[in-house]
């Protein structure tokens, strides 16, 4: 198998620096690994669990989607987030720019700048770390489940498209995750300025959501290298089905808190292909056939 070359975006911690290691390590050595970050002084932590991979199959590259030029510089993972809690009318619009800007533009700018040379090689995989509030909303974070909608209508859309050029779009909407993530978004809650909400909204907010927070996440909070081994399974799956020239067309909807998904004891084709009739159905009226 030729070494496929990956490229990770928010691996300073949590899932993307679980997901770097993990392919990084794996013992076929399938996987030349290109983790990035905004801000290299937060290395360590990838540095530390790289072992012996650095220089070899993991290479730690500056990454910020927020700008064009950075992402100019540098199979593509896209991981990099932005979360927010809150009431909206406690929220500045300023801050909600900068949590879609960063979970749906940031994504939307990697693409726009990597797909032109993917179209001409006909070959690729693009895996999207989205959420399960991309699915469902669920109070007090309206404005990162909104961010994540853009994202799952964005790829679903995109993974139309790109069937002809022979590319492969995975979406991963994983249930709450126990990560730094995760402490940035309770530190921002603790801080909320409730002044401008009404008495009956920021009691919601504070004696049954935020209260509520932590226990809810801890409890059915997963872990970082649990969605890791979701991608992984997913990834590694897509190349086989790809290089047995079975299937092109990829809905990977995984999720991780399930056993069924990350022990297999599902068939793999139907994780990833579920409803399938319905799915070439669908895609038929945009004059696309898959067989």
């Amino acid at each position: 198998m030729i070494q496929k070359t990956v490229l990770i975006a928010g691996c300073s911690s949590g899932i993307g620096l679980a997901l770097a290691i993990k392919l990084a390590k794996d013992n076929e050595k399938r996987f030349m690994v290109y983790a990035t970050m905004r801000n290299l002084d937060k290395r360590r932590d990838l540095v530390e669990a790289s072992g012996n991979t650095l220089g070899k199959t993991l290479d730690i590259k500056q990454l910020d989607v927020y700008r064009e030029q950075s992402i100019q510089d540098c199979v593509n993972i896209s991981n990099a987030g932005m979360g927010m809690i809150g009431s909206i009318e406690c929220q500045t619009l300023e801050e909600m720019k900068a949590v879609v800007d960063t979970n749906f533009f940031g994504l939307v700018r990697l693409l726009k700048e990597i797909f032109p040379d993917m179209k001409k090689r006909k070959r690729g995989q693009i895996v999207v770390i989205s959420s399960v509030l991309g699915i469902q909303g669920i109070l007090f974070n309206d404005i990162y489940a909104a961010s994540k909608f853009a994202v799952e209508g964005f790829c679903e859309g995109l993974a139309i498209q790109v069937l002809k050029f022979k590319l492969k779009i995975s979406l991963i909407e994983p249930d709450p995750v126990v990560t730094g993530f995760e402490k940035k978004v309770f530190a921002g809650g603790s801080k909320i300025d409730l002044s401008a909400a009404d008495k009956e909204t920021a009691d919601m907010f504070t004696n049954i959501y935020f209260r509520n927070y932590k226990e809810i996440f801890s409890s059915l909070g997963q872990s970082a290298n649990e969605v890791a081994e979701s991608c992984m399974f997913s990834t590694v799956l897509i190349l086989k089905l790809s290089e047995n020239h079975r299937a092109m067309v990829v809905e990977a909807r995984l999720n991780a808190k399930r056993k069924h998904v990350t022990q297999n004891k599902m068939k793999p084709e139907n994780v990833l292909f579920r409803n399938d009739e319905e799915h070439e159905r669908k895609n038929r009226r945009f004059g696309l056939d898959f067989k």
